[in-house]
Parts: C-alpha cells; structure tokens; sequence
C-alpha cells in the first residue's frame, strides 16, 4: 500500500505518545512504518517540517472562537482549551515550544490571544505583546508541568529551591498547597495574574 503523508503523522503521533519526543527519530519512525528511511522525504523533507505538522495536530482547534461573552473569561477559556491540548499528547508543550521558536507551526492559538485581547480594547500592539505573553505562559507552565509529571513517575522528583541561594523555609498551610498540589491551581493562578494585568492596562488607559 502506498504510503501517504496522513500514514507518517499519525505513526510520529504514535511514537510521540508512546515514547516521548526523544525518542522520535525518522529511522524510527520508518522501521514502525515498515519503509526506508527515504520514503519519509517525500511526504517531509527534514524531521523539523514533521515537527511542525505534528504542532499542527496538536493545537488543532485549540483556536477556536470562545463561546464567553466577557474578554477576560474568554482568554482563560483560550488558554485553559491551549493547555489541555498540549496535555493530550506526552511532550506536547515541549514539541509545540520548539516549532513556535523555529517558525514551524501555525499561530493560530497566538492570534486567538491577540483578537481577544483588542476585542477587550487594548492597542493592536498591546495585544500583541499580550498574546505573546499568554502563548508563551501556557508553553512554559505546561513544559514545567509535564517534565515534573514524568520526573514523579520516575521517583526522581524533588522539592529542591531552584537556585542555593533561595531560603530554604518551606511554606505552610495554603501556601504549600498551591505550591506543591495541583499544577491546575497553580496554572490558574497565574492566569489570573496576567488577565489583572491586562485589566490594569485597560483601566489605566481609562484614566489617562
């Protein structure tokens, strides 16, 4: 049966899923195949253009238009929609970071941001330095996310500070509970941070 271009990204998809984005190789991916590794080019000419097809997949339909009718409850719903896609896929958040630096997927999730945030009354400018911000928010927080959920299944996941020259007090009580419990809390919290930003922009605009 002739290969077709559908067949290749659903067994990169496949491995993705399975072993992890390291683990994708297009030797790999052509012995699953059951091809030469030469068979890939015609349908992809280099493993970055794969990359990007499967960033493609990924985030399709995570642009949707929102269904909320205020500009703050439509970006969560943009950016909690962006981040469960990532999470559909093992290594999705850290697939999709590489194709947006090297310009290989779409920025159609970007864009949602950025028509959301002049739909709220920000400058085309600042709605798009705000869509930066929110793409690259979900991105990170969703890599540090799902690094963290592979280090745990491992057992190698420690509470370790970040730097030595952090204090080592821990938190107590909520605190703690926000920093070491559910990454959804701690995602909707800094969500929430940059929509407040975004209605302090607003409102100082207002007021000027």
């Amino acid at each position: 049966m002739q290969l077709r271009r559908g067949d290749v990204l659903d067994g990169a998809m496949a491995i993705l899923d399975e072993y992890g984005l390291g683990d994708l190789t297009m030797r790999k991916l052509a012995s699953s195949l059951g091809v030469q590794p030469g068979a890939l080019y015609w349908h992809f000419p280099n493993k970055q253009t794969l990359l990007g097809a499967m960033a493609d997949r990924i985030l399709d339909g995570a642009d949707e238009p929102s269904t909320s009718e205020s500009w703050d409850d439509a970006i969560a719903e943009l950016a909690h929609r962006f981040r469960g896609a990532l999470l559909a896929h093992r290594d999705g958040a850290e697939l999709v970071a590489s194709t947006y630096a090297s310009r290989l997927t779409t920025s159609r999730a970007r864009d949602a941001f950025v028509a959301t945030a002049e739909r709220a009354g920000l400058s085309r400018a600042y709605a798009e330095l705000t869509g930066y911000a929110l793409l690259h928010y979900v991105l990170g927080h969703t890599v540090d996310e799902q690094s963290r959920a592979q280090l745990a299944e491992l057992g190698a996941l420690t509470h370790a500070p970040l730097s030595p020259d952090v204090a080592t007090a821990q938190p107590a009580g909520a605190d703690a509970d926000l920093l070491d419990g559910d990454p959804a809390v701690r995602f909707e919290f800094g969500l929430r941070l940059l929509i407040d930003g975004v209605r302090a922009r607003l409102a100082s605009r207002a007021t000027s």
